[in-house]
């Protein structure tokens, strides 16, 4: 979503190939079903605080689709992304269907709103793009509510699946052939990150997201934890009472999923 330096010399543009793809992608049978899952996770989450009227904020929105779901519930939402072609592509689709959606084009490690001004964020597949990742948490961390939450998915070193770059065990390679194919995405071979201006650059673990969201004032819940057992079959609910039984089914259960997603509720002050 952002410049790796999070400063003034952001490029807003985007190629025609990643624009031509994500307006078609954003609203795809695949990515309707993953967002309105998000949906169904948070307010599962929110109890009966999800009948409220609350400050939701989709970072890194891309074209809005996240933040249409959340504003058909009547709920003030609030959308940021670098990419003004998509925030413009946004805007014009929350017209048409008649919503009051405030979007901005920015970046994440400098978030145009106040402290404590948002009752749930959410993250999706943006944290992997800026180096300066850090700062993205501390920013989130800052515009959250006491026991707001914090909805971040991004990707997971562990798993050798990955849809960042076009390659086979992405995930396992070592850092300095990594580094050499982010500067070929970024210069000649474009197509290897998907035509992205920001491909991935960084790779995380749930278990480093857990100790950086403790250290912002935050419990955590992984995806196994954010799985209703009620919605699953017989076989599928034995097998997640035993991914949830213990640390060592958690890890390998970790190598079988090839993004992580961690859910923060900020500690009452």
């Amino acid at each position: 979503m952002n410049d790796p330096k999070g400063n003034e010399t952001l490029d807003h543009s985007s190629r025609e190939e990643f624009y031509e793809y994500y307006k078609d992608q954003s609203i795809s049978p695949s990515a309707l079903e993953r967002l309105n899952n998000i949906h169904a996770t948070l307010n599962r989450e929110l109890g009966a605080r999800s009948r409220e009227k609350l400050d939701i904020v989709d970072i890194g929105c891309g074209a809005g689709t996240l933040c249409t779901i959340w504003a058909r519930d009547g709920h003030r939402v609030h959308g940021i992304d670098v990419n003004e072609p998509l925030i413009n592509l946004a805007r014009e689709r929350a017209e048409k269907d008649g919503l009051e959606i405030d979007y901005r084009v920015g970046t994440a490690t400098q978030l145009p709103w106040p402290d404590s001004s948002m009752d749930v964020c959410m993250v999706p597949e943006l944290l992997e793009h800026v180096e300066e990742w850090e700062a993205c948490l501390d920013e989130f961390s800052r515009v959250l509510r006491p026991n707001g939450l914090l909805y971040l998915t991004t990707n997971n070193t562990l798993c050798p699946v990955q849809q960042e770059f076009d390659l086979p065990l992405y995930s396992w390679y070592p850092g300095f052939v990594k580094r050499y194919c982010e500067k070929l995405a970024k210069t000649t071979r474009p197509q290897l990150a998907g035509y992205a201006t920001y491909p991935a650059v960084n790779w995380f673990t749930f278990n480093m997201l857990r100790k950086e969201f403790d250290k912002r004032g935050m419990v955590s819940k992984d995806r196994f934890d954010l799985i209703d057992p009620g919605s699953k079959g017989g076989p599928a609910r034995l097998v997640l009472a035993v991914i949830r039984s213990n640390s060592l089914t958690r890890f390998l259960a970790y190598l079988f999923t090839p993004y992580t997603v961690i859910l923060g509720r900020k500690r009452q002050s």
